[in-house]
């Protein structure tokens, strides 16, 4: 069984990983794009870090995340494996929508960012019933 702390702790980062989706929705509905963009991001990395916090495993970088997630979780098919791409351009579209001058990201692969990070979340809620 999982530590009381890991579990509270993994707890608090799926509710907030499923706020940012929420929010994501909401911008992206009255046409901010970007923010959007954000938000799906955040969604996506706050339910890796609500999984590594079972592991009691968290890290400053999000670099670090993305690959500790990817090399315990995806690449053992333990969170589906088809989720690499997807975190992979969820960080892309994320660091240029939020750093690059003049980026403007396409209104269909927003909605695809906002797809996949509310299928990602479904399935990591799925896979944390199993820990919890």
């Amino acid at each position: 069984m999982v530590e009381t702390y890991s579990t509270d702790l993994s707890k608090y980062r799926i509710q907030k990983a499923t706020e940012m989706l929420t929010t994501a929705k909401t911008v992206f509905d009255a046409g901010d794009y970007a923010t959007a963009n954000n938000r799906a991001y955040y969604s996506i990395f706050h339910a890796m870090r609500a999984v590594l916090a079972l592991d009691e495993e968290d890290y400053k970088k999000h670099s670090a995340v993305i690959a500790r997630f990817s090399e315990n979780y995806l690449k053992t098919d333990i969170i589906p494996r088809k989720y690499g791409s997807l975190i992979t351009n969820a960080s892309r579209i994320r660091n240029r929508s939020d750093y690059q001058d003049f980026y403007i990201c396409s209104i269909e692969d927003t909605e695809k960012l906002l797809e996949g990070a509310k299928e990602f979340l479904k399935d990591v809620k799925e896979y944390l019933k199993t820990r919890y």
